[in-house]
């Protein structure tokens, strides 16, 4: 049986972030398929190659060392992308042309635009690559908005041509939800040449499971309610998030409701973030060493993301957790759940946005119905097996999972 080449840009391990969860499940998924050989990029984080060499036949995880100013420099005299020169290697190049030539390398997958780079010119193999979303627009809302506008905008366009390469390079190009498959066909000049699949984001739901959990004392012990958000603190776009609620949201919430707090809970909180910590209202927790006692103790979980592209992890764990969401349009994208069946969908608007809170938590027995709602929905359409059924045949593999597990 042949082998599989599968590129990250993190360690799939340990399943703790947005992109590290799919990319986990997707090398999980792969390795019933065949023997996966990995190549990625590591912090010095020991358990997690550990993890990693117990599921891939063969890996190489190469040094994230290269500080941000010397990739821009790089990027600016190569006319490249920052993301690819942050995330370019020699070594790990190198290690994917002995990889390809010592093992039978059926077919190369790639997780994130970043990692295309590696694909040999002549590699006549399947190639598939998880885009997962449009990350050229992203940079293009950065710009929009005032922040950094040259260098957003410069990344923008430069990101926008790769992702195209890459759609043509590949035999499929897969992202998230179809909102972001027809965001990213209308910004191709050829559409008709890439071949757009849409592969939607999982949830462990026996993980994220109420029943298996006990809230945090620390808030089901003190007036409420309360309100999570969770995620990486350090990603932009849950920084701006956290702060909105902080500075627009939260007023308007605590003149409905004196007692209301708001916990962010997520690894790598700013210096803009942490400076909130003891606020009136606001608890800003940092890393944890479990998100799940947050979200149960939870009110409300809030994801009022700006800009969000694909898929949000944080709120299909939150809707698995049987607890109510209210969010934004764009943080809703990618999931087909009914506004106020099976969450709450608000324009960032503070008033709006309060009002709808204030008026979902005067109905308790209503606020349970779309939490229970809620799970029944993750459960019934977003499981990974569901999700990532189609990949053995987009690698040329289909049928060969029960084979290679036996």
């Amino acid at each position: 049986m042949g082998g599989i080449l599968f590129l990250a840009h993190r360690v799939p391990f340990p399943p703790d972030r947005g992109d590290r969860i799919r990319s986990h499940h997707l090398l999980k998924a792969l390795a019933k398929l065949g023997p996966v050989h990995v190549g990625c990029f590591g912090e010095g984080d020991a358990a997690a190659e550990r993890a990693l060499a117990a599921v891939a036949a063969s890996a190489f995880v190469a040094p994230r060392t290269k500080p941000l100013p010397l990739a821009g420099a790089q990027a600016v005299l190569a006319g490249k992308p920052v993301s690819l020169t942050a995330f370019h290697s020699a070594k790990l190049a190198g290690w994917v042309r002995e990889t390809i030539a010592a093992h039978r390398i059926e077919a190369i997958v790639i997780f994130s635009g970043q990692m295309g780079q590696y694909v040999p010119d002549d590699f006549g193999g399947p190639v598939v690559i998880d885009l997962c979303d449009v990350d050229s627009a992203k940079f293009e809302a950065y710009a929009a908005a005032g922040e950094r506008a040259w260098l957003y905008g410069r990344e923008a366009r430069l990101l926008s041509a790769e992702e195209e390469r890459l759609g043509q390079r590949a035999d499929a190009a897969i992202l998230i939800s179809e909102a972001e498959a027809a965001l990213y066909r209308s910004r191709l000049s050829a559409p008709d040449k890439v071949n757009v699949q849409v592969i939607g984001n999982g949830i462990d739901a026996a993980f994220f499971d109420p029943a298996a959990t006990t809230p945090h004392p620390a808030l089901t012990e003190a007036a409420g309610p309360h309100f999570v958000f969770t995620g990486q603190m350090d990603y932009r776009p849950n920084e701006q998030a956290a702060l909105w609620v902080i500075e627009a949201l939260l007023p308007a919430l605590r003149a409905r409701l004196p007692e209301a707090t708001f916990h962010v809970v997520g690894r790598n909180a700013t210096r803009a973030l942490m400076a909130q910590d003891g606020a009136p209202g606001v608890r800003v927790w940092g890393a944890v060493p479990d998100v799940r006692p947050f979200i149960a103790a939870a009110d409300a979980v809030l994801a009022p993301l700006l800009i969000a592209r694909g898929v949000q992890n944080k709120v299909l764990e939150a809707m698995a957790m049987a607890r109510p969401v209210v969010l934004t349009p764009d943080a809703a994208t990618g999931i087909a759940a009914s506004d106020g069946e099976h969450w709450m969908v608000s324009p960032p608007e503070p008033e709006v946005m309060a009002a709808r809170i204030a008026d979902l938590l005067a109905d308790p027995d209503a606020a349970g119905r779309i939490g229970i709602a809620a799970r029944y929905f993750v459960l019934r359409h977003h499981g990974w097996e569901a999700m990532l059924a189609p990949l053995g045949a987009l690698i040329g593999k289909a049928g060969e999972g029960r084979r290679h597990a036996a």
